[in-house]
């Protein structure tokens, strides 16, 4: 049984900072790559970050400097610390998980349910 499950998204004003957090069960997926996905509305589903078990991280280049990911691998829990937030980054966020680090392709194994995320003007 492998289960994502995403939090900590919410309303934030343009400019501002949010922090997602994915807590993964599964002995699988521990070891899997980890990734986060936006899906905003009539957009379609995008890769944005991407984190190795060993903590090799990748960036969509529209977020490198701004975001950040991170693992924690004892509590299996991946995190995604946006800042500097930009109203047209509303969208749904995914967490992810793939044998592997998929960045150009969307069709990842594992997903969570998806977490809101409005940035206001």
């Amino acid at each position: 049984q492998v289960q994502l499950v995403e939090s900590g998204g919410g309303l934030v004003q343009a400019g501002g900072s949010l922090r997602l957090s994915c807590t993964a069960s599964g002995r699988t997926v521990n070891d899997y790559p980890m990734g986060w996905f936006r899906q905003g509305p009539g957009k379609e589903r995008e890769f944005v970050a991407g984190i190795t078990w060993s903590g090799e991280t990748y960036y969509a280049d529209s977020v490198k400097g701004r975001f950040t990911i991170s693992r924690d691998n004892a509590k299996n829990t991946v995190n995604l610390q946006m800042n500097s937030l930009k109203p047209e980054e509303t969208a749904v966020y995914y967490c992810a998980s793939d044998p592997f680090l998929k960045i150009s392709d969307p069709r990842w194994d594992y997903w969570g349910q998806g977490t809101q995320v409005t940035v206001s003007s």
